[in-house]
């Protein structure tokens, strides 16, 4: 980890250089205080990346996240502060939507699985058909949610931007959306048929 210069005074302790980092905004300071811990943020990246190479990378963007993160925040235990940013780093790149879609693929697998049954013996157009109607059903959010996930191909991060919903409401709307269109279509089948023909 030569990115940084070597610089060791290590008469200045953690709060010292973190006061003296936000009073002047020297990055040879900030260096000074990362070099302590990078072995620790690279232990905590190779945890998570199972890769030497992806951790590496990751102890260089927590030291740009921190160029900007520690001038923003009252930090009285540096090591323990930079545990948990280098932990939550990892963790949003690991949810980042290359990451998330074989999340997203298993779960639709599993929704097309637990539908099977209402695809027996009708055909494909008389599904779309159902569908429509009961995403019409749906409140707005679920309708829309269920629309961008299964009918555009759209990830659950694409989703949350789009609408400005964040992540977990986006996966409610999913969740909850997906069970009341399979009770819709479950309860409403021969109504549907009925009113198509």
């Amino acid at each position: 980890m030569s990115f940084i210069k070597n610089i060791q005074d290590n008469s200045l302790s953690d709060k010292e250089l973190v006061s003296r980092y936000k009073d002047t905004g020297d990055l040879a300071v900030l260096g000074q205080l990362y070099q302590r811990y990078m072995e620790l943020v690279y232990g905590v990246c190779l945890k998570y990346f199972k890769e030497p190479e992806i951790a590496k990378d990751g102890v260089m963007h927590i030291f740009e996240e921190l160029v900007t993160k520690l001038r923003k925040h009252e930090v009285d235990n540096f090591k323990g502060w930079l545990h948990q940013l280098a932990k939550n780093h990892c963790l949003m790149q690991l949810r980042t939507p290359r990451n998330l879609k074989t999340v997203e693929f298993k779960t639709e697998l599993v929704q097309n699985e637990e539908n099977v049954h209402l695809n027996g013996v009708l055909e494909k157009e008389e599904n779309f058909r159902k569908l429509e109607y009961c995403i019409g059903t749906l409140v707005e959010e679920q309708g829309q949610a269920i629309r961008l996930f299964y009918l555009e191909g759209k990830s659950y991060h694409e989703i949350a931007s789009t609408t400005g919903r964040d992540w977990n409401q986006v996966r409610s709307f999913i969740q909850n959306g997906r069970r009341n269109l399979k009770t819709c279509m479950e309860k409403n089948e021969s109504i549907i048929n009925t009113t198509n023909q």
